[in-house]
């Protein structure tokens, strides 16, 4: 017989989360941890191109705000500015800025990857420790190393920021079209990106992909919905393709006029190239700075036509198997388009970079998010493994951070990883010659030599280390291969200074002569004359070339310090 009371739904709850307080030890725990694993970097100095950001320009040292927000990159120029004006030139405040900021980064993978996993399904425990540990990943992945420890590579850290926080904003609006508010916020966030830096102007070609994936499954319905945002996003995406290519034009080291490397040699390397990240991705070994990559010159050429078959292999079989691996597929495709911008076929005078992975490493952890929740073994099994790579990775980064601990430690890896290869060679010299290793700084000039055209900065570098190691005859003797190339004040100065030093006045005077006749306003020519005055006692006569130097140039120090020795031997006198 039938009841006629009526059915009583039953409740259903989801499984049970970590509590607040858990999330907030996580979260200190893992801030912690970051330090950690970047405290050898965090004290070190700044190191190659750092010494060329704008801080370091003294016309900008003092300059206001409003000439920093002029610059090519206002957000980015902006933190520099705070840098400066608070903490000064200590390196230590602009390491811990990018540490900062990489960690605010791992939250914001956090959100997203939390998001798209409850998209396949995934809750309560298992969702905040998949999520964590993509996180995790992010955070630790040795790879990482050379965006947060390098001082000029806050370009990435803080427009990943703006980057992720408009695609948080995106993913976990309420509705599934955009509200204009939303959109207005999104849109802010990715100008935020754009203006740090350009190859952010990807994000719209994002949003398209994450709407065709999951608003509400690959249809195109979710991006008729969110007219309200792709309609501003369009005038923004246009505005910033406009920016980046005014930017493109005038650079000499990416873009089309690139010297030497077309845009379809630049595409067959980077077919190779994107294979080389993947591998450092699941292995993270022979990572440098300076990496010593052959381009290829056809699609035969070092098997660049395999890489990229192999690449639109890929490509093809994620978006085939999307309904059966929506996350991991999703996340492959998101890889590609967020490398796209460094590794497709504008052309960058470097071809491998590692630095080039922090914005699409969201595409690989959310992969390995998928992989690891597919994975059948009880949650304190998979939270006891998770810890264990994410404890070997951290470990592996701070190990890699030893490295960016100095130039020495930085510029002795790369040459080790790229014998035959300049730069590394030359960058090493310079740091031995800065450090008053100058017998070492003269062998890696003379190896650096062999792997390009001498040119007069590497002459000129290498003869001031020749003189540093006490030979006089072959520091003038690449002066001279300098002139030759250059007729300038500066390597004749030089002369004068190295014959100077070794009382050899006579021909001390007559390179300095003939440094004053070429360029009269070039201040150490007068400094070098006043020091070969001092050591002849004429401290009078040298004063005044002192006086000289500073009127040319009031920053110099060492006229600052001889003409205080000259005056202090003049009293002396009298």
């Amino acid at each position: 017989m039938k009841s006629n009371k009526p059915t009583v739904p039953r409740k259903t709850t989801l499984p049970a989360g970590p509590r607040p307080w858990l999330y907030a030890a996580a979260v200190c725990i893992t801030l912690l941890a970051v330090f950690e694993a970047y405290q050898p970097a965090l004290h070190g100095p700044f190191l190659f191109d750092d010494l060329y950001l704008p801080f370091q320009l003294p016309e900008l040292i003092h300059a206001p705000l409003s000439h920093w927000l002029r610059q090519t990159r206002p957000f980015l120029m902006f933190t520099f500015w705070v840098n400066l004006r608070v903490f000064g030139l200590d390196p230590y405040y602009f390491h811990l800025f990018n540490v900062l900021f990489h960690f605010a980064n791992g939250v914001l993978v956090y959100l997203i990857a939390r998001r798209l996993l409850c998209k396949v399904g995934v809750e309560g425990w298992t969702l905040a420790l998949y999520s964590g540990f993509a996180a995790g990943v992010f955070l630790f992945h040795p790879l990482q190393t050379e965006s947060v420890a390098y001082v000029a590579s806050r370009s990435e850290t803080l427009s990943v920021l703006f980057f992720y926080a408009a695609f948080a904003l995106f993913l976990y609006r309420r509705e599934a079209a955009a509200s204009w508010r939303v959109a207005a916020a999104v849109v802010f966030l990715f100008a935020g990106a754009a203006l740090t830096k350009e190859h952010t102007a990807v994000f719209p070609a994002l949003l398209l992909l994450t709407d065709y994936y999951w608003n509400p499954g690959f249809s195109f319905g979710g991006i008729k919905r969110n007219w309200r945002l792709y309609l501003p996003l369009a005038a923004a995406g246009a505005a910033g393709l406009a920016f980046v290519w005014t930017v493109l034009r005038a650079a000499d080291t990416a873009g089309f006029a690139v010297s030497g490397l077309p845009w379809h040699d630049y595409l067959y390397t980077q077919g190779r190239a994107i294979w080389v990240y993947l591998r450092m991705f699941v292995l993270p070994v022979g990572l440098n700075l300076d990496h010593d990559f052959a381009i290829s010159r056809s699609p035969l050429d070092h098997g660049a036509v395999i890489g990229l078959a192999a690449l639109a292999a890929l490509a093809a079989a994620a978006f085939w198997l999307r309904r059966k691996y929506p996350l991991a597929s999703y996340g492959v495709l998101v890889f590609l388009l967020l490398l796209a911008p460094t590794s497709s076929f504008i052309p960058i005078k470097d071809p491998l970079v590692e630095r080039r992975m922090y914005l699409p490493m969201i595409g690989l952890v959310l992969i390995v998010a998928d992989v690891a929740r597919r994975i059948r073994l009880s949650r304190a099994a998979l939270a006891w493994i998770g810890t264990g790579i994410l404890v070997t990775a951290g470990a592996a980064t701070r190990v890699r951070n030893q490295v960016w601990s100095g130039a020495i430690p930085l510029w002795e890896d790369s040459v080790a990883k790229s014998p035959r290869k300049y730069r590394p060679h030359f960058q090493l010299a310079y740091a031995y010659y800065q450090a008053g290793r100058c017998k070492e700084a003269v062998r890696h000039y003379e190896l650096a030599s062999q792997f390009t055209a001498k040119d007069y900065n590497l002459l000129v570098d290498w003869a001031l280390a020749c003189d540093c190691a006490d030979q006089p005859d072959l520091a003038v003797e690449k002066l001279r291969e300098a002139i030759q190339l250059e007729r300038t004040a500066e390597a004749h100065a030089l002369v004068g200074m190295i014959y100077g030093k070794r009382a050899r006045r006579a021909e001390a005077e007559a390179a300095l002569d003939e440094a004053e006749r070429i360029d009269p306003r070039f201040a150490k020519t007068y400094v070098y004359r006043g020091n070969l005055q001092v050591s002849q006692g004429e401290y009078a006569a040298a004063a005044g070339n002192f006086r000289r130097a500073l009127s040319l140039d009031p920053a110099d120090e060492d006229a600052a310090a001889g003409l205080a020795v000259a005056r202090r031997n003049m009293k002396v006198a009298y």
